[in-house]
């Protein structure tokens, strides 16, 4: 029996991961059936407008700064880590294509979800556990208020507009990154630059990191939200629930990645 133990832990770890992910899911979906609905109906059941521009601020544009430096950064890294390998076979003028390529269809949108999940997931992690062990959420339900539709929607609202909004500051700040750098180390101009990579990158680059984006927000938000509605314990426990965001939301987040990545190659995209 005792050379079985490590295989039923396997077991136990595996429906537990299942049953997380099918919790995160189905709060997700309800929020999602809920959202549209909240836009038209009478007044006082509607969305909060109000409520979600906080949300959007909050999670959005007090990341603006960070995201442009951190994309701007990973731009010029490229380009100095790459300007003089291209250089020694003659092809660094191939230099603005590889960047925004890469920007447009990986790091912007990439980057720019992870500098999210540290403002977005982890707030509002801690916001709905405090919320949840003061018992407020309990307090909503007693008076007919609906937590997925009071709390959850906004937030799970912002966080995807968002993150799709600062995927495309990302990939502009990277572009930018390379171009600044690029010129300073190998002289190329700075309209020929752009002019080479918008001749190089293709509607479909961009549209693609728009998508990542967006399911990467839906993972912050309802991985956030969920965790920070369950949250046990006290201030241990909102302490873990913003831990955990945090790190399962890069983890959900890279991996998704990679999903996306192998199917938009197997279509060609």
């Amino acid at each position: 029996m005792s050379a079985l133990r490590p295989v039923a832990a396997l077991g136990r770890s595996a429906l537990q991961a299942v049953g997380f992910i099918g919790s995160v899911g189905i709060l997700v979906e309800q929020a999602f059936v809920k959202a549209p609905t909240l836009v038209f109906k009478a007044r006082g059941r509607r969305l909060a407008w109000s409520n979600l521009w906080f949300q959007m601020h909050r999670v959005g544009v007090r990341s603006i700064g960070v995201v442009a430096l951190v994309t701007f950064a990973v731009g010029a890294i490229l380009s100095l880590q790459m300007g003089p390998i291209l250089q020694q076979y003659g092809a660094e003028a191939t230099m603005p294509a590889i960047i925004g390529i890469a920007m447009l269809r990986e790091l912007g949108p990439l980057i720019g979800a992870i500098v999210l999940t540290g403002f977005a997931g982890a707030s509002i992690a801690a916001e709905l556990g405090t919320m949840a062990v003061g018992e407020e959420i309990s307090a909503l339900k007693s008076h007919a208020i609906n937590p997925i539709r009071f709390l959850v929607v906004p937030r799970l609202t912002a966080t995807i507009v968002m993150t799709v909004c600062l995927a495309i500051l990302s990939d502009w700040m990277g572009i930018v990154g390379g171009m600044v750098t690029t010129e300073a180390t190998l002289g190329t101009p700075y309209g020929i630059y752009l002019a080479d990579t918008f001749n190089a990158v293709k509607p479909v680059d961009f549209i693609s990191g728009l998508i990542k984006a967006a399911v990467f927000g839906g993972l912050i938000g309802g991985l956030a939200c969920y965790l920070g509605i369950n949250v046990r314990g006290g201030a241990e426990g909102v302490g873990n629930a913003t831990t955990m965001t945090v790190v399962i939301s890069i983890v959900a987040i890279v991996v998704v990645d990679l999903l996306f990545t192998y199917v938009f190659w197997v279509f060609g995209w």
